[in-house]
């Protein structure tokens, strides 16, 4: 069946994500921002995350929510194309379902299969654990290998400086 996510404030991370999931989006036209903001929190997106954007919204939009962190208020996240409309409550939504005559859309049967031909690159991301835990680890062990080496350049730098008489204090 169709699903519609009502944004009735903010969306950010996790909400923007699940709200994104929905096959649509209501944000309330004056309360709220959604926003991606793992960047600002050094988190990475999940390849299941990162390929919602890429199937769901233009490019140009994506990029501002995934590499710049930036934050939408209702009327420009409609302009952005990240929800499909402005409205307040229940009654907001009612009203959609109703002007796009939602409600019989999913008589046939055949709704399910539609979504998951439309949204296939996320579906088998989200079925691929295995992928999704390989690149977990590669993640993880680049970081773990940046941390090592960003390690042996500070001591490499302490020692040089003790070389030459100064203090650790004084490098600082």
């Amino acid at each position: 069946m169709p699903t519609l996510a009502l944004i009735n404030g903010h969306a950010f991370a996790g909400g923007l994500i699940l709200a994104l999931f929905h096959d649509y989006r209501m944000q309330h036209p004056t309360r709220g921002f959604l926003c991606l903001n793992e960047l600002d929190s050094g988190l990475p997106l999940l390849p299941p995350m990162a390929s919602i954007f890429r199937e769901k919204l233009p490019p140009t939009t994506s990029r501002s929510l995934v590499l710049e962190a930036r934050r939408f208020a209702g009327p420009e996240a409609l302009r952005a194309g990240i929800v499909d409309a402005l409205g307040e409550g229940v009654d907001g939504a009612v009203g959609f379902v109703r002007a796009r005559g939602l409600c019989g859309k999913a008589r046939t049967g055949v709704y399910g299969e539609m979504k998951e031909g439309m949204y296939r690159e996320t579906v088998r991301l989200l079925r691929d654990r295995e992928e999704n835990d390989a690149w977990v680890e590669r993640i993880q062990a680049r970081r773990r290998k940046g941390r090592r080496n960003a390690m042996a350049e500070e001591e490499k730098n302490v020692k040089e400086g003790e070389g030459r008489g100064e203090t650790v204090k004084g490098k600082l």
